[in-house]
């Protein structure tokens, strides 16, 4: 199993309507084959920055979601809500 690790930093002000258009996407990756878990944190204190943690069956499940016509068509809402390109960081256990 992998985890994908995704940082997210928000426009001021806009924390609501990303947080609607981040359950859209998260619904739309449940149903990808490999999907196995996630989970949304916020920064205390920071509502503006967002930690999306993601379990998958390995590294390939991920790309082809990353790459899928499925979550482009998802992210079409979130990316303009974004103040910088999402970062994005595979960990896997030792």
């Amino acid at each position: 199993m992998i985890k994908i690790i995704i940082e997210r930093h928000i426009m001021p002000g806009l924390e609501e309507e990303y947080e609607q258009a981040a359950r859209e996407v998260m619904r739309a990756a449940m149903s990808a084959p490999g999907f196995i878990a996630g989970e949304s944190l916020q920064e205390y204190h920071r509502t503006e920055h967002r930690l999306l943690i993601t379990l998958w069956r390995d590294l390939r499940a991920w790309k082809e979601w990353q790459r899928s016509s499925a979550r482009e068509y998802a992210m079409q809402r979130l990316l303009p809500l974004l103040t910088e390109e999402e970062r994005v960081t595979a960990y896997e256990h030792p």
